[in-house]
């Protein structure tokens, strides 16, 4: 039987970390995921698609999957851009974000290794970060235990936090500590979700543009805790009661246009059918629980993918 531990809030260092005006913030147990075959199934599916993380992975044997205890992503969007699972996206040559990672590295090694694929480093504070040839993104690493990474700018900043300094908002730290410490994955937005910039191929979400009902959305949280049973926890803040209900309708609408195409895509409509929406004033909620199993079949990209359990077998 899987072994189901107990969610944990947020590293407070890593918190500290973060930039002051951050409005999205996403973070993973990654110790959670590794106990569950779905967990694994995600870390899988990053490690094989991105291909910089397959590069690193070669050059140096650091295995973010296996490295990494706990990551961190935030962004204060101030350039329009979106945080994704990957990170942040955003034009080239603008501020991006932060990745901030809780785990074991070897950072001479990794230095070594980027320096001879062209990378540079460079001293701040007493701190090396070691950067790309362009020297618009690096990465540092404040311990053995302990890394930043993101645009040079960024990193610099969380730098300049780590002995004391601005710290996030009380509101979005009363959020953070409630999502991260009852999810094994969670995001935080506190601007709209429509406003963020959607990753290059990313599909379409209906009402997410034009004059659909989600365009009153003004922040959004949401979380997953990993387990034989999965479940996926929702909330956006609409302007007023009768947005939510709009909200909840519209979703409910999916929904049911799910699982009439359940003969196409029975797990879909499985889905579907766990949906649990609600609304309390200006609060939307939504819930789905599925087993592993079957969310793994709703969510897996076509073709042959590598599977879980022996991309992950050395953990």
């Amino acid at each position: 039987m899987t072994a189901v531990l107990p969610a944990k809030a947020a590293d407070p260092q890593l918190l500290s970390l973060v930039m002051p005006d951050a409005k999205v913030l996403a973070g993973v147990n990654v110790d959670q995921a590794k106990t569950s075959p779905f967990g694994q199934y995600v870390l899988s599916q990053m490690q094989t698609q991105n291909q910089e993380m397959q590069k690193l992975e070669a050059l140096t044997g650091f295995d973010p999957t296996r490295d990494v205890h706990e990551l961190l992503v935030a962004s204060n969007v101030a350039n329009g851009g979106a945080l994704t699972p990957m990170g942040p996206v955003a034009p080239p040559n603008e501020q991006t974000g932060l990745f901030l990672a809780r785990g074991n590295f070897d950072s001479g090694k990794i230095a070594a290794a980027a320096t001879a694929d062209g990378g540079t480093t460079e001293s701040y504070k007493g701190v090396t970060i070691i950067e790309d040839p362009k020297g618009t993104h690096g990465v540092a690493f404040l311990s053995s235990t302990l890394a930043v990474a993101g645009d040079v700018a960024n990193v610099k900043g969380a730098i300049d936090r780590q002995n004391g300094g601005p710290s996030i908002s009380a509101s979005l730290a009363v959020q953070v500590n409630h999502w991260s410490s009852t999810q094994d994955a969670w995001a935080i937005s506190t601007v709209s979700p429509s406003s963020l910039q959607a990753p290059p191929g990313a599909p379409k979400v209906p009402g997410m543009t034009g004059a659909g009902p989600f365009q009153t959305v003004q922040s959004a949280a949401g979380g997953v805790k990993f387990g034989a049973l999965v479940v996926v926890t929702a909330q956006a803040q609409a302007d007023n009661a009768e947005d939510a209900t709009q909200m909840g309708n519209a979703v409910k609408m999916l929904a049911m246009l799910a699982q009439m195409q359940a003969a196409k895509d029975p797990a879909a409509a499985a889905l579907a059918q766990s949906l649990q929406v609600s609304t309390s004033g200006s609060t939307l909620s939504v819930s789905i629980s599925l087993p592993e199993d079957q969310l793994q079949q709703v969510v897996k990209p076509k073709g042959n993918i590598r599977r879980p359990e022996k991309a992950l077998r050395q953990m």
